[in-house]
C-alpha cells in the first residue's frame, strides 16, 4: 500500500519518463541517420571549418592592437568629448555675447 502511495506521488515524473523514452526510441527508429545529416550539411560545415581556420590564422598573423584601442576614439565623439578641444566653440560663444 506504501508503494502505491509513493508511486502516485511521482506519477506525473514517471509519465513525462516514459514519454521522453517513447520519443527517444521514436527517433532512433524514424529519424535520419548521422549519415544522412552529414550528406546533406556537409558543404555547411566545411565551410564553417574553412571560415574558423581562416579566422584564427588572421589572428595569428596579424599585430597586436596598440594602446588605444579603435571604439575609444568612436565613443568619444559619440559622448561628446574630443581627444583635443581647441576651444574654439568656447571662444566663439564668448565673442557672441
Amino acid at each position: 500500500m506504501a508503494l502505491q502511495a509513493r508511486l502516485l506521488e511521482f506519477k506525473l515524473h514517471i509519465a513525462a519518463a516514459v514519454a521522453t523514452v517513447a520519443a527517444v526510441i521514436s527517433l532512433f527508429l524514424h529519424g535520419p541517420s548521422l549519415s544522412t545529416i552529414l550528406t546533406f550539411f556537409w558543404p555547411l560545415l566545411l565551410s564553417t571549418g574553412c571560415f574558423l581556420a581562416v579566422v584564427a590564422l588572421v589572428l595569428r598573423i596579424a599585430p597586436p592592437p596598440s594602446g588605444i584601442t579603435a571604439g575609444e576614439e568612436l565613443i568619444d565623439y559619440v559622448a561628446g568629448q574630443p581627444e583635443e578641444s581647441t576651444g574654439e566653440l568656447k571662444d566663439d560663444a564668448l565673442k557672441s555675447q
